[in-house]
């Protein structure tokens, strides 16, 4: 008989309520495709939009340069925490928040992501509807339900998918997408320089560099999903650092040039303007579908923690309820989804200092307390102040307020 070690049987690939051990860590390659496709987020794009309009070139590079700076560091740690735990964001939170407290983490970030799928679904299936379709709304809905099923199908395979359309999807959307971008400066009025001096010059640099971190800081909240597959704590780091800061200034410029060349906010239109329709497709469609897969997975370890099941069945869920809310969450929720994407550096924050405060507590997955309520009321302080004052920069005021009544808090239990 040829009977399995009753130690292999039943194992998790995805490690949901469970460090990752040693033996299933992924290469340094693998890792940076991962985090890279992670980052090519299409929502980015209008951002870059946004950017250019406000901005003169100097000005970008400098948004560009502060912002992705702070996001980087954000995010490094959370790549540092992840891959040296090899702990997921939600067994973090356990850690940190405590084994009820958890729950509001895990809601708020599978509640992001999963709006965040449901917006990338309709950002892929409108414009290619109206373009090849008629843009009908049975055709809509129809493009819609066939790129939910398939995008929920691979995010329902975890990390081993997630590496498959990283490997296909990374490089064909850099390369596609950056041929796009020359040849669109090439053939445009003016160059790329002197039209960004167009621009109203409504933002500061400040300004941009608050927009560059809020456009992808609620997902990089959720880093250590990611980066705990790392083989060390160096590739987890600089996989993730290098990343955030080569996916997102790339979705930046194709936003810009977008923008300048095509009065639009996504290469999509570039690359139709181009005569490049097929290539545009499948450009939007694996640069969407990277994200998406990430998200949904993000959201059923989320959901995993709360209901105390499996993360397969929630990564189901998770992309049923995209996908069933997309053409609604595309145009009524965006707004929502930017107050929850100040709200979640919070948590993240207070992951990262959980962990430095209490590394010997961390050879185990079993939290300490039911609720830390100095961790669950910094992320609800953070989360007021990040929304309410209009001054500096969201995510890092909500950080900051998070930090000082978590740390209190860890001051008065150590008395």
């Amino acid at each position: 008989m040829n009977q399995k070690p009753a130690n292999t049987q039943n194992v998790d690939p995805d490690y949901a309520a469970s460090a990752v051990p040693q033996s299933a860590r992924r290469s340094t390659l693998t890792m940076f495709m991962i985090m890279l496709g992670f980052t090519f987020f299409s929502a980015s794009m209008w951002v870059g939009q946004n950017l250019s309009d406000g901005l003169d070139f100097g000005g970008f590079i400098g948004a560009l340069l502060i912002g992705g700076l702070i996001l980087s560091v954000y995010t490094g740690l959370l790549g540092y925490v992840g891959s040296k735990t090899g702990f997921s964001m939600d067994l973090l939170a356990r850690k940190a928040f405590g084994r009820k407290g958890s729950y509001i983490s895990s809601a708020m970030i599978s509640f992001t992501q999963i709006g965040w799928f449901g917006v990338g679904v309709a950002m892929f299936a409108i414009p290619v509807a109206k373009e090849l379709l008629g843009g009908s709304t049975f055709a809509t809905y129809a493009l819609v339900i066939v790129a939910g099923i398939l995008m929920t199908s691979s995010a329902y395979f975890g990390i081993k998918s997630l590496t498959i359309v990283s490997y296909i999807a990374v490089p064909l959307v850099a390369i596609l997408g950056t041929i796009a971008m020359i040849l669109a400066v090439r053939n445009g009025d003016g160059t790329f320089i002197e039209n960004f001096a167009k621009g109203s010059s409504s933002l500061s640099i400040i300004g941009g560099a608050g927009l560059v971190i809020g456009s992808f800081v609620s997902g990089g909240t959720a880093t250590p999903n990611f980066a705990r597959f790392a083989k060390n704590t160096r590739d987890g780091v600089w996989t993730t650092v290098v990343a955030f800061f080569i996916g997102n200034s790339l979705m930046f410029f194709f936003g810009a040039v977008s923008s300048i060349y095509a009065g639009g906010n996504d290469i999509f239109e570039v690359m139709l303007n181009l005569n490049l329709f097929y290539f545009a497709v499948l450009v939007l469609g694996l640069n969407i579908w990277t994200t998406n897969d990430n998200a949904l997975y993000s959201a059923g370890l989320g959901l995993a923690n709360i209901f105390n099941k499996d993360k397969k069945p929630m990564v189901l869920v998770s992309g049923v309820i995209g996908t069933v809310l997309a053409i609604w969450l595309y145009w009524n929720f965006v707004g929502w989804l930017n107050i929850l994407n100040a709200t979640l550096p919070p948590v993240g924050i207070i992951l990262v200092l959980g962990y430095f405060l209490n590394k010997s507590k961390y050879d185990t997955i079993e939290p300490d307390t039911d609720v830390n309520w100095w961790a669950v009321g910094g992320v609800v302080a953070g989360a007021v102040v990040a929304n309410l004052l209009h001054w500096g920069i969201a995510s890092i005021n909500g950080m900051v307020v998070a930090a000082v009544c978590y740390l209190i808090g860890h001051l008065v239990h150590k008395k």
